[in-house]
């Protein structure tokens, strides 16, 4: 058996069976031909998801309300405040005058040798309230808090950091003024209703000398007892707005001027400054331009993809395609359909400034959009979100899904929400005595704690505030977002949930106080607003609605008013939410994924053609590699042959022809 091809025959027989399967690869050849083709398609279909999430992001500022609704505010005088607009305010100037800014009240103590002085062991409570001449009112709003001074933090420096570590609403410093060391006490809180009131439950057992831990005891009222001094007083911070006085207990002011924020910094008494508020329509004008860029860019993406060029005969990856013809169309007849019941006096992109041109790209015309947008008969917002307009100036719109059908829907309401209440059945007893009437046991909106108030003599309205600021310091229910109003009529108190809907309810459960302070209570369990839009019973929690049927998904709130018929509410999906609704269908359906999966399904099966191809060519080229090595040794044999008989020939004697 000869080992090496075309020896015995001299033929370059790898070089015949190369050529011989170079024309059997063909066919390899065409699948790989055929493979680099669908491998571009898919390519091409992942650029297009990529460009139609690009677009769908620019949608996102323009889906909603608040990006159409921002303001802008400016103050002439920046040094006296920083100041902040939301949707809520007004466009307007006002004149501001800043006189005095809020401040925290600060309590200084005694002197002592050093920060190592013993004072003394024992608790503090603390108490946030008003000083009116001899009165000292609590404020409902902030709760008691109590610190526990042991023997070993008795130190002045151990008192500083006992407090500073409770977390109670005031800090600790120690300042030396030369004589010796002082204990200042501050509220971390400005304002004349933050002022404090310091008692000490002494463990010398005496809390109203001036020796022990009671030498921190501060109360300012009529017979208060009073062992640190005041250095500077709680006071509000005052403005006058249009001439109108306002006084506010923080530098932080929210509640002035509807949807405005003021930061105060400095008063200049006496000097006024200009508040200018305006629509921010420089950011509108941002959102809508990066919208039609980006549809742009989508479009260019299109047809980059599926063009034809008449000139060089030449057709892109995806001309032609299908899906792709569906996609553009599907985007082009949503941009170009009117809206309907948008509420907002515009139904067509022209009207915003944006148009077709011929190539399928969009035009924009900045100066129609300001036009629009300074309009104040148009609501530009309605053009691209979802906007639910209510006639009721008590019903508002919240959400939609985006299932939710454009239409005027009709509201009629069978019950209004309300709010867990537990009222006493009798007076409240004013005097709480330690041990004997001082604890009260809740469940407040499926939450259960107990509260301990202070003893002493309380008029109803303080009683009902010392109440309601013990309930809403307990941790329990602040750490659960369980709040309460406390609030009295005729000495009877009342307590009432800050929630509303089914899931409010107030129950006193105990406490050696709940008798004379409450008697037998009556309790009554919060109700969730009820009603129908456009007929339909729809789904109730709180003060909010959820509609059903066809108006499922629509979300409205209900804060006030009467049962009965309460107007309509227009709603519509403007072109960015159906825009995006759109895209979302295109990028999470079927339509690009069934193109990408049939093309994955060709290139799979071509794999398995070339697989089926590469076994044959290996067993023609065996076979052929065989029939070559039978005839090169055939070859070889008739050779040897011929040899010897040349061999044998030439031996015989020669014959003489003369």
């Amino acid at each position: 058996m000869l080992s090496t091809p075309g020896i015995g025959s001299g033929l370059d027989v790898n070089g015949i069976v190369n050529q011989l399967m170079s024309v059997e690869r063909r066919p390899l050849i065409a699948l790989d031909s055929k493979e680099a083709k669908q491998q571009t398609q898919l390519s091409a279909f992942g650029a297009l998801k990529g460009a139609l999430s690009a677009f769908q992001s620019s949608l996102s500022g323009l889906s909603s309300l608040d990006k159409f609704n921002a303001n802008t505010a400016k103050l002439t005088d920046s040094s006296l405040a920083s100041v902040s607009a939301s949707t809520s305010a007004i466009p307007g100037n006002y004149d501001i005058e800043v006189q005095t800014l809020a401040q925290a009240q600060k309590l200084k103590s005694g002197n002592f040798a050093s920060s190592n002085t013993q004072i003394g062991s024992g608790t503090l409570t603390i108490q946030f309230g008003t000083y009116d001449g001899d009165t000292f009112t609590l404020n409902p709003e902030k709760a008691a808090q109590s610190i526990t001074i042991t023997p070993a933090d008795s130190s002045l420096a151990g008192v500083r950091d006992a407090i500073n570590q409770s977390d109670a609403g005031i800090s600790a410093s120690i300042v030396n003024d030369g004589s010796g060391d002082r204990l200042v006490i501050a509220s971390k809180d400005t304002g004349l209703s933050n002022a404090l009131k310091i008692t000490i439950a002494d463990d010398d057992g005496n809390n109203s000398d001036n020796a022990g831990l009671s030498r921190l005891a501060y109360d300012a009222s009529k017979h208060g007892i009073s062992n640190l001094s005041e250095t500077v007083a709680a006071s509000n911070a005052a403005m006058v707005i249009d001439g109108i006085s306002i006084s506010k207990a923080s530098n932080t002011i929210t509640d002035a001027i509807e949807g405005v924020t003021f930061n105060l910094l400095k008063a200049n008494a006496g000097t006024t400054t200009t508040l200018s508020i305006a629509r921010n329509t420089a950011e509108v004008e941002k959102s809508i331009s990066s919208f039609v860029d980006a549809f742009n860019d989508l479009n260019q993406t299109i047809t980059d993809l599926s063009k034809y060029n008449a000139e060089t005969r030449q057709a892109s990856v995806l001309a032609g395609d299908f899906t792709v013809r569906s996609i553009q169309n599907q985007l082009r007849n949503e941009l170009l359909k009117p809206l309907e019941t948008a509420g907002g006096g515009l139904s067509i992109l022209a009207e915003a400034g944006i148009s077709f041109q011929d190539d399928g790209s969009l035009k924009f015309d900045s100066s129609k959009l300001n036009s629009i947008i300074n309009d104040p008969t148009k609501d530009i917002s309605t053009l691209f979100a979802s906007v639910g307009k209510s006639s009721d100036s008590q019903v508002s719109f919240v959400k939609a899904s985006p299932e939710t059908a454009n239409g005027s829907y009709l509201l009629d309401i069978s019950q209004v929400a309300t709010q867990g209440t537990a009222t006493g059945s009798t007076t409240a007893a004013l005097t709480i005595t330690t041990g004997v009437n001082d604890t009260l046991d809740f469940t407040i909106d499926g939450k259960s704690a107990s509260i301990t108030l202070a003893a002493g003599t309380y008029a109803a309205d303080t009683l009902a505030a010392e109440i309601q600021s013990r309930i809403n310091g307990e941790s329990t229910f602040s750490s659960n977002n369980v709040g309460v109003t406390v609030s009295q009529s005729a000495g009877v108190l009342t307590v009432t949930s800050d929630r509303y809907g089914s899931t409010s309810a107030v129950s006193i459960t105990g406490g050696n106080g709940a008798l004379d302070i409450f008697g037998t209570a009556t309790e009554t369990a919060g109700l969730d607003i009820a009603g129908t839009i456009n007929g339909i019973s729809a789904i109730g929690s709180g003060q909010t609605l959820t509609g059903t049927g066809s108006s499922s998904g629509l979300e409205i709130k209900v804060t006030g008013g009467g049962i009965g018929s309460r107007g309509t509410i227009d709603f519509a999906h403007g072109f960015a939410a159906k825009l995006d609704h759109l895209i979302t269908n295109m990028l999470d359906g079927d339509m690009i994924d069934n193109r990408i999966d049939g093309i994955k399904s060709n290139i799979d099966r071509i794999n398995d053609q070339r697989e089926v191809l590469a076994r044959r060519l290996e067993d023609v080229e065996k076979r052929t590699r065989a029939q070559f090595a039978a005839l090169d040794s055939m070859i070889a044999s008739m050779t040897q042959t011929s040899s010897f008989l040349q061999q044998q020939l030439s031996r015989l004697p020669t014959i003489d022809n003369s």
